[in-house]
């Protein structure tokens, strides 16, 4: 199987499952059901996950996905502080259309308390090589501040989002998680927005 085809194989799995979850729960969905939604084998589930727990670990894997899909709708000549509200609005919207609040909760438990690799802080995920691009970029044009490194930046873009969606799974999912981080995300980074610009 080529690199290509089994990372195609996976995203299947991972989009099946949590599909799957959104619609009937976390309890209700079996192994085998996220098989046949899949369209693979039982062969190929348990080549990439020892079992459904499993899978939720593969939330953050969901999330590069989407960033690797909106990645060429990002244009050479957007603004890179822009790009960044971008990226969350969008991201943050696939979430509430298509992730159950109660199984983030958890993924979020189990992040704090896991001895084992902490998969939402791998910094060989998509979502940070991205981040690390466009600050950089924005750096570079004058669109964002030079104040911090981009390593500082990008970790503090991160601890934002988390911060937003720890927020909404305290409050049960009560409000829209992308009306309200449309109305704070922007506030929040506020202060890593350059003044100038190459343009300017």
């Amino acid at each position: 199987m080529s690199k290509k085809t089994s990372r195609k194989t996976k995203s299947k799995i991972v989009s099946a499952a949590w599909k799957l979850f959104y619609e009937q729960g976390y309890e209700d969905t079996t192994v085998e059901e996220i098989i046949a939604e899949s369209g693979t084998s039982k062969g190929s589930f348990y080549h990439y996950f020892e079992g459904k727990d499993a899978l939720l670990s593969s939330l953050s894997y969901m999330f590069d996905e989407k960033y690797e899909e909106l990645e060429p709708e990002i244009g050479e000549e957007q603004n890179r502080f822009e790009v960044l509200l971008y990226l969350n609005r969008e991201l943050f919207r696939m979430i509430e259309e298509s992730i159950d609040f109660e199984l983030l909760k958890r993924l979020y438990s189990t992040q704090l308390t896991t001895k084992g690799e902490k998969h939402l802080l791998d910094n060989n995920r998509l979502y940070y090589k991205l981040l690390r691009r466009y600050i950089q970029e924005g750096q570079r044009r004058g669109e964002i501040s030079k104040e911090l490194p981009v390593a500082d930046l990008v970790r503090y873009y991160a601890l934002c989002e988390r911060a937003i969606l720890y927020e909404w799974c305290l409050r049960g999912g009560e409000m829209s998680l992308t009306e309200y981080a449309e109305k704070m995300f922007p506030l929040m980074l506020q202060g890593i927005r350059s003044g100038k610009s190459e343009t300017s």
